[in-house]
């Protein structure tokens, strides 16, 4: 392929991932978030698979700041999910008019 067609390519798959990105509901970022951080970790692995292979300085250079950033945004991804999840969850019942942990 050309450089023009693989430019032409690259711009469409953005307008196209921005497009899908900004119709989803708020109710459904979690799991999008989730399965995201999964097909991360498939471009994570794919990166330590290619730095084996490499031969010049330039590219394990290049490989491991991909890898770092990657790594850091599987991490960030799984905490921001946590987080939503956590808002989800149950409150725990307060005690009545401060009763609890009065020393009688």
């Amino acid at each position: 392929m050309s450089t023009i067609t693989e430019i032409a390519i690259l711009v469409l798959a953005a307008f196209v991932g921005f497009e899908v990105i900004s119709k989803v509901p708020n109710t459904l970022h979690t799991p999008l978030m989730s399965g995201t951080n999964a097909i991360h970790g498939i471009v994570l692995l794919g990166g330590l698979l290619v730095i084996a292979d490499s031969s010049g300085v330039l590219e394990k250079v290049l490989l491991v700041v991909a890898i770092t950033f990657g790594t850091i945004n599987i991490i960030g991804g799984f905490f921001v999910t946590d987080r939503m999840l956590g808002m989800f969850k149950r409150k725990p019942d307060l005690p009545e008019d401060g009763q609890e942990g009065e020393g009688e």
